[in-house]
């Protein structure tokens, strides 16, 4: 079972990127990762997978998670 689970965030513009949370998000999308680097990897992946462009300045933060 995967115990990392990849997180990537889709973050305005406006927010700062340490303050770019799950709550703060425009949009989370999740999903499993063997490792740490192919956590770091997929993240901007899964959010491309969503059709995200990085319009108007918003950003991806990846974050890898422990699996709970």
């Amino acid at each position: 079972m995967n115990q990392i689970v990849v997180v990537a965030l889709i973050c305005a513009a406006s927010v700062q990127a340490p303050d770019c949370s799950r709550e703060t998000a425009l949009d989370v999308v999740t999903g499993p990762a063997h490792t740490l680097q192919e956590c770091l990897v997929q993240g901007p992946v899964l959010a491309a997978s969503t059709g995200f462009k990085g319009e108007d300045g918003a950003y991806v933060k990846t974050r890898c998670e422990q699996r709970r």
